[in-house]
């Protein structure tokens, strides 16, 4: 049953209260101890902000009857949408030839359907191809042309559905205001106008390198977005997932959760908010944006119980991945570097045959003549 967060207006929580003056109070209900308590909020974290119950946008960018028909991802671009998809396809290869995907059915469908969902309340103008990917850092990614990963670590470290879907669209934001062709697109700009003879090669940028601790060999531009860029994926992600039903505080609770680990143990942000971390004035952009452009609704998602279902299937794969992983009788390798760092504290001379870790050959006594 889906847990709903309801929030009444003033007068009816002020007929309620009447209600209960004119009527004996009953002791309060004693807690069921088999029915689990929901999850509380961050500590410290700031009340939920209030949604008005009118709105006057300025633009239809803040106006959020209007998402689907506006094109959020206007601007100078050199990639036509088709060549977007086509090479959105090109670096989605690149990242399933590295890494690992969760292929149950139970969770993956589960991801997509949530996924699909923001992705038909956005502005979205591809369609979108969403998987899992079997890594413990809470990360999520979208690739140019809707190629959508979101990591089994956030999946895990959220603690809400809302939670989860916040995340998320902010990632499709990314794909719907087009920032990695755009930012791609500034790029060649940049090398046309320093290199004038050079030939135009629509996929050639250097910058290849490992992104979040995966071995992803494909252009970090369309990977880490500019400031401006972060902001309006926030902007928009907010839009995108009050549009699905979803409670937008849940977007900011996660970020304070994220900065109250950080500030127990520094260090501990996760590397998809390493470049733009949740900073304070984001967290404020983000309830100033719920406060003014986002109408009050009778009631918000905040998580259901398939949810919960889904995110103990998925702990109990990797608790099994790992136990498999690390089980009696698997191999041991041995790295080229402790290979090398063996090797300098042997004394000069002195025989690599005699390593105790070297295989010792013995004739077989039936072998003998």
């Amino acid at each position: 049953m889906e847990q709903i967060l309801k929030k009444a207006s003033g007068l009816a929580l002020l007929s309620l209260l009447a209600g209960a003056l004119a009527t004996p109070q009953s002791p309060p209900p004693t807690p069921d101890p088999a029915k689990p308590t929901p999850p509380s909020k961050t500590e410290g974290s700031q009340p939920p902000v209030a949604s008005p119950d009118t709105v006057n946008p300025k633009n239809s960018k803040e106006d959020v009857s209007a998402i689907g028909n506006r094109n959020v991802g206007k601007g100078v671009n050199f990639y036509s949408l088709e060549k977007e998809i086509a090479l959105g396809k090109q670096l989605a290869q690149e990242v399933e030839k590295t890494e690992k995907m969760i292929d149950d059915p139970v969770v993956t469908e589960y991801v997509n359907r949530v996924g699909q969902n923001l992705v038909r309340n956005s502005d979205a103008r591809v369609p979108f191809t969403i998987k899992v990917v079997d890594s413990d850092v809470v990360n999520a990614f979208a690739l140019p042309g809707g190629f959508f990963y979101v990591n089994s670590g956030l999946v895990l470290r959220a603690q809400e559905e809302s939670e989860l879907a916040g995340v998320m669209a902010h990632e499709i934001s990314h794909v719907t205001a087009r920032h990695g062709t755009k930012q791609a697109t500034k790029g060649d700009i940049i090398q046309l106008a320093s290199i004038p003879a050079m030939i135009f090669l629509p996929y050639g940028w250097a910058g290849y390198g490992i992104y979040e601790g995966m071995n992803l060999a494909i252009p970090l531009t369309f990977l880490k977005f500019s400031r401006d860029a972060e902001r309006e994926a926030d902007f928009l992600g907010l839009q995108y997932m009050y549009k699905a039903g979803y409670d937008p505080n849940s977007y900011v609770t996660f970020f304070e959760r994220i900065q109250a680990d950080e500030k127990r143990r520094a260090g501990t942000i996760p590397k998809v908010f390493s470049t733009h971390p949740p900073t304070p004035d984001r967290i404020e952009a983000a309830q100033k944006e719920i406060a003014r452009i986002l109408p009050a609704k009778q009631e918000y998602i905040v998580t259901t119980s398939e949810f919960d279902q889904v995110k103990a299937r998925l702990r109990n794969i990797m608790f099994s991945k790992k136990a498999r992983d690390n089980g009696p009788g698997k191999p041991t390798m041995r790295t080229k570097t402790e290979q090398a760092e063996k090797q300098k504290t042997q004394a000069p001379g002195t025989d690599n045959t005699s390593d105790d870790d070297r295989p010792t050959l013995k004739r077989r006594p039936d072998s003998q003549p």
